[in-house]
């Protein structure tokens, strides 16, 4: 490996962890200011924060789609697929809460028992989350794994299904604990509706467009997943599905 290799690979490892983590955390620090204030009116405000939720949308859908990442891989070594996926989507995610407008208008505000029940609820989800990113075993959403690799010479190894943990009860369970983070906001105003019923509406689609790359990658086993694992309301229980080791292709995951 020569040095500007190296440097390379070291450098997109770090603007992954930068801007893939530094993204969500602006995006869940609830006191953040309005850093570029407009000063629309309601109606104004909205229909800003709608067009950049649909342009964040069609960044993150559509960069992981297998048609855009055949494209990139002409031009990059497929080792940076993931990074370069996270740090786009990083930057995106960034831009939507620098520019989001807040409309001040409070449509809902809990207290009480209320708020408590709210909060309780998010730290759930948080836990839950934490719970199935571990269960996934090969979870990289920043895309460190290949390029970790090949910085140490080593073989990637393909991520096999393996439905353990939550995804016994859930097909997407990082999903539906991000859409319980939504929607148990105890400070519910007009911009933050907006945001949760698009954004939910995004995770269900990106969902199903997801779901027809994994039946690709291993076929009948994930169909069978499918028609006894309900997709993001765990309504059955824990279903006892058979663990399958089908090798998959390493890649970005994601809506």
């Amino acid at each position: 490996m020569t040095r500007a290799t190296k440097w390379l690979d070291c450098s997109l490892l770090a603007l992954s962890v930068l801007f893939g983590v530094g993204s969500v955390a602006l995006l869940a620090w609830e006191g953040r200011p309005t850093f570029v204030p407009m000063n629309w009116p309601v109606s104004g405000a909205l229909a800003w924060d709608a067009l950049l939720s649909f342009l964040f949308f069609l960044q993150h859908s559509g960069m992981v789609r297998r048609s855009f990442r055949a494209r990139l891989a002409a031009i990059v070594p497929p080792r940076y697929d993931g990074a370069v996926y996270a740090i786009a989507s990083g930057i995106a995610l960034a831009l939507v809460v620098v520019l989001w407008q807040p409309t001040g208008l409070h449509l809902l505000v809990l207290d009480g028992i209320l708020r408590w029940a709210a909060t309780a609820c998010s730290a759930l989800a948080i836990a839950i989350f934490a719970w199935s990113g571990y269960a996934l075993r090969m979870f990289d959403p920043l895309g460190l794994r290949p390029i970790w690799a090949h910085v140490h010479d080593r073989p990637v190894r393909t991520a096999p299904f393996v439905a353990r943990g939550p995804y016994r009860c859930v097909r997407h369970p990082l999903y539906s604990c991000v859409l319980v983070l939504f929607w148990c906001n105890p400070d519910l105003t007009a911009d933050r509706l907006l945001l949760d019923v698009l954004w939910t509406a995004w995770i269900y689609v990106g969902a199903v467009l997801e779901e027809r790359d994994l039946v690709a990658d291993f076929g009948e086993v994930y169909r069978e997943y499918q028609r006894r694992v309900p997709m993001l309301v765990p309504w059955r229980g824990p279903v006892p599905f058979e663990t399958k080791q089908v090798a998959g292709v390493a890649g970005p995951g994601g809506l």
